[in-house]
């Protein structure tokens, strides 16, 4: 045994040699398989020499941590999962290791693999037999990750509207995507995700066919989302789903996330903006106490996470490495603030 000081990790961890030697060949896997790195690169990340590194990627190999998959997570990321767990009591926590360029594709892409693989156990079985989904961009990425499982009874459906107020198609909307992986019936809400207005929402209520959409949805076994935020870097801003205006009217009320159309303070609460009201499609509050998985990548994220965890209504998180740290990091501070 000896003393192993994980760095940025904010912990120390004893491990044995064997077991040290595990978590690098690990963390080797996904530099190298993943994150597309050269020995020479993953080397100069870990310290070590790119023989070193050869074998590390061999042994990862012959243990049969690599397949299709990575079977195994770095241990920093299994502390960072068990931290998340406990302090914001989800079901389920899976944290995607760093993949060595940390820019949000690289973040993007390491998520898509981990929830690709948690999804394929999720539908593996007859447990979820109906899937409601949401959209974006690491929803996209993740069920294009997915690989193809025979559940021809499976129904998807979409829990939020899937056009854009032109109504034009979302290209982050999931539902044909998850139908071609599965083989499943996938059911979409023909509206657009905000109304212009309430009277215009109001008017997309009343159609016989939304509500049966709606009903429906909220008896689903699970339900699969992703978390927006209000930054430039957002899906909503950069596909033109919010204007500039309302962009800054949501960053002054203090809105940090869009969790199922609906925006959030940093303290979990819905923020003082009419914007909100206008959202077709389930309203989070309707599937709380349900299964709901969320999906989300990229550090820029932190605050958006922070506000939806902070709602209680999410059960299992997948997110990447970078983000976990910072929100591991925002919760040690306030809890320190706070003491």
């Amino acid at each position: 045994m000896f003393e192993i000081k994980l760095l940025g990790a904010g912990f120390s961890m004893a491990v044995r040699g064997d077991d040290l030697t595990s978590h690098m060949a690990i963390r080797a896997a996904w530099l190298s398989f993943v994150g597309g790195r050269t020995q020479g690169e993953i080397a100069a990340q870990l310290g070590v020499s790119p023989a070193k590194v050869h074998r590390l990627i061999a042994h990862a190999q012959k243990a049969g941590h690599v397949k299709f998959q990575i079977d195994g997570r770095p241990m920093e990321c299994l502390q960072l999962e068990r931290e998340l767990t406990s302090h914001f009591g989800l079901s389920n926590c899976i944290i995607a290791p760093d993949v060595g360029s940390g820019d949000e594709d690289a973040a993007l892409r390491a998520v898509a693999v981990s929830a690709a693989q948690f999804l394929s156990g999720l539908l593996g079985g007859a447990g979820v037999k109906r899937l409601g989904v949401g959209m974006g961009r690491t929803l996209t990425a993740s069920v294009e990750a997915l690989p193809k499982i025979q559940r021809s009874d499976l129904e998807i459906m979409s829990i939020c509207g899937s056009l854009t107020r032109t109504l034009a198609a979302n290209p982050y909307d999931i539902v044909q995507k998850m139908q071609e992986r599965t083989g499943g019936v996938g059911y979409y809400l023909p509206v657009p995700y905000f109304a212009e207005n309430q009277d215009e929402k109001s008017m997309f209520l009343t159609q016989r066919s939304v509500q049966d959409l709606m009903s429906r949805a909220r008896q689903s076994d699970a339900f699969l989302i992703g978390l927006g935020s209000v930054e430039n870097e957002g899906h909503l801003v950069q596909r033109g789903m919010i204007s500039k205006q309302e962009q800054e009217n949501l960053m002054s009320g203090g809105a940090v996330c869009d969790l199922m159309g609906r925006f959030l303070t940093i303290d979990g609460e819905l923020a003082p903006d009419p914007l909100g009201d206008c959202a077709v499609g389930l309203h989070f509050d309707e599937v709380r106490g349900s299964r709901v998985i969320a999906l989300v990548g990229g550090e820029s994220k932190v605050d958006a996470t922070l506000a939806a965890l902070r709602t209680g209504v999410i059960t299992d998180l997948v997110a990447d490495e970078s983000l976990a740290k910072a929100l591991s990091a925002r919760v040690g501070l306030q809890l320190a603030q706070s003491a």
